[in-house]
């Protein structure tokens, strides 16, 4: 009964929040988000249990926050990126670092949590910097710029850790990962603070205007008297702390450092999060809440897969598809040809619809002759 109220409460939620973004762009990834959660209802058992125990809820739906931060955090550094115009296929190598550092920092050299992760988040951003470098200042292009410490970086993290698996045990690097608070997992704190910053950063603030300023024109924005470099600069800087941000999330989520597995892939997660939330990749406007909402979608097409038996070596062919639909619905010009394919339809349905007898659907008058 309890389970069944629950339910029932979600859902009348989930569609409020679904009625009031009906005129927004970011409405066709809630719609496909709340589509999954309903095919999670009727056919995968025990999906929408949540029970507390020991004063923290636990359940399958808890599991795909806990699981979704690394990619949610990842994609608020990934879509200021490409909303530039730009990418960056490093932020999993930059993850790999981050855990690397951290995990040698605690456990080889002995030092004290709090100086292992600061000393993680600054590699992290000087990654995140170097990135910016080669793109604002030296004017590589992002996708080789990126690629050049997506494939160096794991190579340094094995450095760090010297190929080995680095343990850990110690309480607050393990509280990232696997702590509560106010009995949900301190992970979706994480992401709801570092939210709340990027939007008071990007929306209170004139650099979410040139941020999409020099996106949608470069040289434009140059001439309007936009530093454009520097805005590029900060963006990859950015995306570098995220990363940094995610990897020590991901080396705590399994108490230890595997330079080689960390965040692997996870980069290509996270431009799929922001496409699918809304953001184009040719730059210009973005959107941050999408983002987030793309990578939830994202975690809870992975966890659906995993319930349903689906091999990891098949699941990226259905979640493919999957994702390729979502981002053809939001697509305008996509929707306009899905009409102009369904018109004829309706062009066949109304002649049989006038040939059916109306009387037979209507009440008969009360005035009406009797025959």
């Amino acid at each position: 009964m309890i389970d069944w109220v629950s339910d029932l409460l979600f859902w009348i939620v989930f569609g409020a929040i679904l009625f009031s973004l009906r005129r927004q762009r970011i409405v066709w990834t809630v719609g496909a988000l709340a589509l999954l959660l309903l095919f999670n209802q009727f056919f995968t058992p025990g999906f929408f249990h949540i029970q507390l125990l020991d004063g923290h809820f636990y359940g399958s739906r808890i599991d795909v926050l806990n699981q979704g931060a690394k990619v949610m955090l990842l994609s608020l550094g990934m879509v200021l990126v490409i909303a530039t115009g730009g990418v960056d296929l490093s932020v999993g190598a930059v993850m790999a670092i981050s855990a690397a550092v951290s995990s040698r920092l605690l456990v080889t050299e002995h030092q004290p949590p709090g100086l292992a992760i600061a000393i993680a988040l600054v590699i992290s951003v000087l990654a995140g910097a170097w990135n910016g470098l080669l793109v604002a200042g030296v004017g590589i292009q992002p996708i080789i710029a990126t690629l050049v410490l997506m494939v160096a970086g794991r190579g340094i993290a094995q450095l760090i850790t010297e190929g080995q698996i680095i343990n850990f045990l110690d309480p607050t690097m393990v509280y990232l990962g696997n702590g509560h608070l106010f009995a949900l997992p301190f992970t979706l704190t994480l992401v709801l603070v570092m939210l709340v910053l990027t939007l008071l950063l990007v929306r209170r603030t004139a650099l979410g205007l040139f941020i999409e300023s020099v996106g949608d024109n470069d040289e434009a924005s140059r001439y309007s008297g936009i530093n454009a470099r520097q805005v590029k600069f900060f963006v990859y800087t950015f995306s570098g702390l995220c990363a940094g941000l995610a990897g020590l999330v991901a080396c705590s989520n399994i108490k230890s450092a595997d330079a080689n597995n960390i965040g692997l892939y996870l980069e290509l997660d996270a431009i799929l999060a922001v496409v699918v939330g809304g953001t184009s990749l040719q730059g210009g406007r973005f959107y941050l809440v999408g983002a987030v909402v793309g990578a939830l979608f994202i975690q809870t097409l992975t966890t659906t897969l995993y319930a349903r038996n689906v091999s990891s070596d098949v699941s990226p062919v259905p979640k493919a598809l999957v994702i390729i639909g979502v981002c053809l619905f939001e697509s305008e010009l996509f929707r306009a040809r899905l009409a102009q394919v369904f018109r004829p339809l309706g062009r066949i349905l109304k002649p049989l619809s006038s040939r059916i007898p109306q009387k037979s659907f209507t009440a008969p008058r009360h005035d009406a002759p009797k025959s």
